[in-house]
């Protein structure tokens, strides 16, 4: 039986060597701004983006990748095997897992092809598709690395804050009379992904008690693998300094690396979002 490739998309956060060592298939996320679709990390800047966002309130659309570019992926892998995981960003944030799931439908009798909602994005995701790999370097069937993944996305928390409601409201996590209230009163949602659903958790009335919020939820784990700070500028704000602090006093001794966050995570809660993720590690026993 052949080894298990690995699939997954650009919305993942990963060193490109170690892509390229583990063999991962990256598909890319399709954006569409305006009437113009870009290719992520061919012919679309994140940093641009965002600031884009920021100055002009354009609003990205995730569009691909389609079922077609996942047919073309899958029909390429098939040459060399006959088993496939497919692990993308979380289904409850973009159609990616659906249109994955169309294209393998195809190949039933060809390929066992598996379409898994990794229910995170980012770091999260990168984390899953890096043991997903190593694994199948080491030859375990499809059905163990699958277990061994499930067992995996429980332990990854990402939770944000955001200073505008309109892109929560175009998301339609919020009612325009929330986002017209919220505005007024200078109020901040608290959001995290759980389930790979983007839930309003609270609100908070200042942007100070927004990055307490995320210092006190990263303050409630007993045990952290690493913790990573996501924002939209690529400099060192001064909210993030601040942040940093506070985490440093809860986890000495670890590093907390500052992210640049991607069209999928900014269609979503705008340009100005900042946020943590955490992931608590694994039982040592596993592989």
């Amino acid at each position: 039986m052949s080894k298990v490739s690995i699939v997954t998309d650009s919305a993942i956060t990963i060193d490109p060597a170690l892509i390229e060592r583990l063999d991962v298939t990256i598909v890319p996320l399709v954006v569409r701004v305006g009437d113009r679709e870009y290719i992520d990390g061919e012919d679309l800047n994140r940093e641009e983006l965002l600031r884009r966002m920021a100055e002009e309130r354009v609003r990205p659309q995730i569009v691909g990748p389609t079922a077609q570019d996942f047919r073309h992926v899958y029909n390429r892998l098939t040459r060399r095997t006959d088993q496939i995981i497919s692990l993308h960003s979380s289904a409850g944030l973009s159609a990616i897992c659906k249109e994955a799931q169309k294209a393998a439908d195809e190949f039933l009798g060809r390929c066992d092809i598996v379409v898994m909602d990794s229910e995170t994005v980012s770091l999260g995701l990168g984390v899953l598709v890096e043991k997903a790999a190593r694994l199948a370097a080491r030859s375990l069937s499809l059905h163990e690395i699958l277990r061994h993944i499930r067992g995996l996305i429980p332990r990854i928390y990402i939770v944000l804050i955001t200073n505008t409601m309109d892109y929560l409201e175009h998301s339609g996590l919020i009612s325009p009379s929330q986002a017209i209230l919220g505005t007024m009163l200078g109020i901040r949602p608290f959001l995290a992904i759980e389930e790979g659903n983007l839930i309003p958790m609270e609100k908070v009335r200042s942007r100070e008690r927004a990055i307490d919020k995320l210092a006190e939820f990263a303050g409630e784990f007993s045990h952290v693998e690493w913790i990573a700070v996501l924002q939209s500028i690529p400099s060192l704000a001064a909210e993030t300094k601040g942040l940093l602090e506070r985490l440093n006093a809860i986890a000495p001794g670890h590093e907390f690396p500052i992210l640049l966050y991607g069209p999928l995570l900014a269609s979503h809660i705008g340009p100005d979002g900042m946020g943590l993720i955490v992931y608590e590690g694994v039982n040592p026993r596993l592989p």
